[in-house]
């Protein structure tokens, strides 16, 4: 039995010797590598952290202690080390462990994360709970420099240090989010690494001191002027600063964190790791590693299946064309130039991209001032995150009416990163705010007329795509403007009325298929436009047939249905049977297809809902 087998928790770490706690550390890199390259998920980031990790849970009295962590994506190693090693290789698997912190997994884990920059706010919450109850146990905020591009990050650093309440701060530094960071505070964190009085200074001070007789303004001078070349701005914002020290160094790290655990006041330990450590196909492609799909663990090889491209890559290869054919036209990342398909626009039009890092809401209102300022901006974010740029889009945006493409990537459910990462919210979210031209293609073509619509139309416009590959279809060569607000019938019928959003569409036409042979007819709407709604056309399907469904890879409450609902209500229609298919609550973890199934998002689901109308019944009594 290897050593990883016999932890059954942090206080197992603490007996350990320096031999046996590198032995443990190539284990649990062999066992996230082994698990990871069959399951797929967070691996490069995991590598990186493992002797912060052990340095951690032999330094805190865990759960007791509380250890937030940002994101979290990097805890597997946290997970392996307190009690979830029997069922790490469900990891990101349907009712398996999930790939982030989760409050009923573990007592360990305190606070459940999935996006960025939170995890200080939470930790000055937590040590704040302490203080009013008269507590005494440690508070820790694990974060990375690339959720240091989050504005919360600073809000949560200046309460903290106003408030000089006893917690930690540990920086992650491995100079990446998903991609290489960018911007100020990127650029302040390499200074600090390449100061050449780094790993001098404690030894510089030291000598300064004894050499001098009487410690005077000099000597105070010079030691000040030592510490603020490193960590002026963290001092400044109240914090005690120690390092950088080499994050990979377990003694060490585990050495300034006791340090820290005996200092008043707010503490912030940097430290410097690389993404990767211990794979070499990692290390050398930490960026393709972050979040990662199965591969070849004896050569990196990502193991790929043959498929259409996917709407996130057809999205990128249209806006280059565009871009090509429109000076004026620009993108906008917020630190995932290659998760949103503007890998290639970045390097053919450099002068037209901005990575702003992490920061969602500064991408919003900078789009809308790229706007007024003459230019096209188009923001690709991820659904999930969209979520953290309500107000700038509401304000900064529509309210102002700005010439602003809003690129909803990753809509619908995404798979194995869970409920932190779904993008089942933002029809709810976005739908309900005027001037906003809210479109979702039925495929990949239809999402190259939408982009080519959404550039031509005055005015800004949300355009949803999921995760997911294409359908395979034909592309067009020529991409002309679909009208606002018109839905497109694909198939006539005067049973029921299928109405899908998005890809949902083409379940919609293969559930048409099944019921011509139970002997329902079925009419098939392509929505095409959630804000304006095609009302004319709703409405003359609605009095024809009915009775209709609606499917969309969404939350049911403020979604299409809904929207679809409240048109009927409106209109004062009554006498028309819907059945709406959609997710109520969050969606747990798991293959697409097979959350898609679970919840009714499925050619069987239609006919369960036709059958819930009574469609059968009818059929069999006509």
């Amino acid at each position: 039995m290897g050593l990883l087998e016999s932890i059954r928790g942090p206080k197992d770490l603490r007996v350990l010797d320096t031999d046996e706690l590198n032995k443990l550390a190539q284990e649990i890199r062999q066992e996230m590598i082994d698990v990871v390259s069959k399951t797929g998920g967070h691996l490069a980031p995991n590598l990186g952290v493992v002797e912060l990790t052990l340095a951690l849970h032999r330094t805190f009295d865990c759960p007791c202690d509380k250890i937030v962590w940002d994101v979290g994506h990097q805890t597997y190693v946290h997970k392996l080390l307190t009690g979830r090693l029997d069922r790490f290789k469900t990891i990101r698997q349907y009712h398996g462990l999930s790939g982030f912190p989760k409050r009923a997994e573990s007592a360990c884990d305190c606070f459940e994360t999935g996006h960025s920059s939170t995890s200080i706010s939470a930790a000055v919450g937590f040590a704040k709970a302490r203080d009013v109850l008269g507590e005494g146990h440690n508070v820790v905020a694990v974060i990375g420099d690339g959720a240091m591009t989050g504005g919360m990050a600073y809000e949560a650093l200046n309460h903290a240090g106003h408030s000089k309440t006893n917690m930690i701060v540990v920086l992650n530094d491995n100079e990446m989010s998903i991609s290489p960071n960018v911007g100020a505070m990127s650029s302040y964190l390499n200074r600090l690494r390449a100061d050449p009085r780094y790993d001098k200074r404690k030894e510089d001070i030291e000598f300064l001191l004894k050499r001098i007789p009487i410690i005077g303004p000099k000597v105070a001078k010079a030691v000040a002027k030592a510490k603020d070349s490193l960590g002026l701005l963290f001092e400044e914002l109240g914090f005690t600063y120690l390092g950088p020290i080499d994050g990979h160094d377990q003694a060490l790290v585990e050495q300034l964190l006791n340090q820290a655990k005996g200092k008043k006041g707010p503490v912030l330990v940097h430290v410097l790791t690389r993404k990767g450590k211990g794979y070499k196909p990692a290390e050398d492609n930490p960026d393709i590693f972050h979040g990662v799909g199965p591969f070849d663990p004896e050569t990196g090889k990502i193991i790929k299946k043959s498929a259409p491209p996917t709407y996130t890559g057809i999205f990128g290869d249209t806006l280059c064309s565009l871009a090509k054919q429109d000076p004026k036209v620009v993108a906008i990342s917020a630190a995932m130039p290659g998760g949103t398909g503007l890998n290639e626009f970045a390097r053919l039009f450099p002068e037209r991209f901005y990575d702003v890092g992490i920061a969602e809401q500064h991408a919003v209102t900078f789009a809308a001032g790229l706007a007024f300022g003459g230019l096209k901006p188009v923001v690709a974010i991820y659904s999930t995150f969209y979520q953290r740029a309500y107000d700038q889009v509401l304000h900064d945006v529509c309210l102002q009416q700005a010439n602003v493409v809003l690129a909803i990537d990753r809509a619908g459910v995404v798979g194995d990163d869970g409920p932190t990462h779904h993008g089942v919210f933002d029809i709810s979210i976005f739908r309900v705010i005027p001037n906003l031209i809210f479109m979702a293609p039925k495929d990949e073509n239809e999402l190259s007329h939408m982009l080519y619509t959404a550039l031509k139309h005055n005015g800004p416009v949300a355009l949803r795509y999921p995760r997911s590959v294409g359908q395979g279809v034909t592309m067009d060569e020529t991409l002309i403007e679909i009208p606002v607000g018109k839905a497109e019938v694909l198939r006539e019928g005067r049973d029921v009325t299928l109405v899908g959003v998005g890809p949902m569409v083409n379940t919609c036409l293969s559930a048409a298929h099944e019921l011509r042979h139970r002997g329902v007819d079925a009419a098939v709407i392509n929505l095409r436009y959630i804000n304006p709604l095609d009302r004319h056309l709703l409405l003359h399907y609605a009095r024809l047939t009915k009775k209709m469904i609606t499917i969309e890879d969404h939350t049911l409450k403020g979604g299409m249905g809904s929207a679809i609902l409240e048109l009927l209500e409106e209109e004062g229609l009554e006498g028309i049977a819907i059945e709406r298919i959609g997710y109520d609550g969050f969606v747990d973890q798991g293959p697409i297809s097979q959350l898609h199934a679970a919840h009714g998002l499925s050619v069987k689901g239609i006919v369960q809902a036709a059958e819930r109308l009574g469609l059968f019944r009818r059929v069999a009594g006509s």
